[in-house]
């Protein structure tokens, strides 16, 4: 069974890969994050960077929040520099996922020798 947006969060950790090898463990996030939205152009994706989302809660807008990347209106990318992913980081991904109606995100771990990607899914799909 294929899974759901495959392709798409393929071309994104490939990319991630590449930026990976390119630069390795050891600069900030920011670094990082600049250089796969160069990658994800390069490859013809459409990259939203620090995308501002309104939060709300019974009808009322009660905040915004950023979004690292949104790829093509579809994934949420979530970068890190962690030694370890925790459950709050998925737990951000998810609350983030609500906020912009959307099933599919990734978690990206460039802090390790090896890049960590983790796909997240929202705990519920997105209301209509």
């Amino acid at each position: 069974m294929a899974l759901e947006l495959e392709e798409l969060t393929g071309q994104i950790i490939g990319a991630a890969i590449e930026v990976h090898k390119a630069l390795g463990p050891g600069f900030l996030e920011a670094i990082d994050e600049n250089a796969l939205v160069h990658e994800l152009r390069k490859r013809g994706l459409a990259v939203e960077q620090q995308a501002e989302v309104a939060v709300r809660y019974d009808g009322v807008e009660v905040g915004k929040h950023r979004l690292d990347l949104f790829v093509e209106q579809q994934v949420v990318v979530d970068l890190k520099t962690v030694t370890d992913f925790a459950a709050i980081h998925f737990s951000v991904v998810r609350s983030q996922l609500r906020s912009v109606q959307r099933k599919h995100g990734l978690l990206l771990n460039f802090a390790k020798p090896r890049l960590d990607a983790k796909r997240v899914i929202a705990d519920s799909p997105p209301e209509k």
